[in-house]
């Protein structure tokens, strides 16, 4: 359980860094600001990491928890990086990661 605390908190820290890095910026910002491209890579790989190193406990409490889709993300930064669509990223981390760390945090 320990474990799967440090995970959640990895994750949620990710999520809202990931957010904090495309409030108020375009996919074209994207494309010209590597640092912050990089940035927002290097957040979503943590995330979709941390999500596929939860115990199978929790992810079976939690079942409505998409937990796959961030470990997929990430395989597709990691092993796809020649392909990834800036736009999907994105979209990702301005509209999919709203309610991590907000009011429907999980409790463990």
């Amino acid at each position: 359980m320990r474990r799967d605390l440090v995970l959640i908190s990895k994750m949620i820290d990710a999520a809202e860094q990931a957010r904090k890095l495309v409030v108020e910026t375009s996919v074209e910002d994207l494309h010209s600001d590597r640092v912050r491209r990089d940035a927002l890579l290097w957040n979503i790989t943590v995330l979709g990491e941390a999500a596929g190193l939860v115990s199978q406990e929790l992810k079976d409490r939690f079942d409505d928890v998409p937990w796959r889709n961030p470990v997929r993300l990430r395989n597709r930064i990691v092993h796809g990086y020649w392909s990834i669509d800036l736009e999907i990223l994105h979209t990702t981390a301005s509209d999919q990661l709203l309610s991590v760390g907000g009011p429907g945090r999980v409790r463990i």
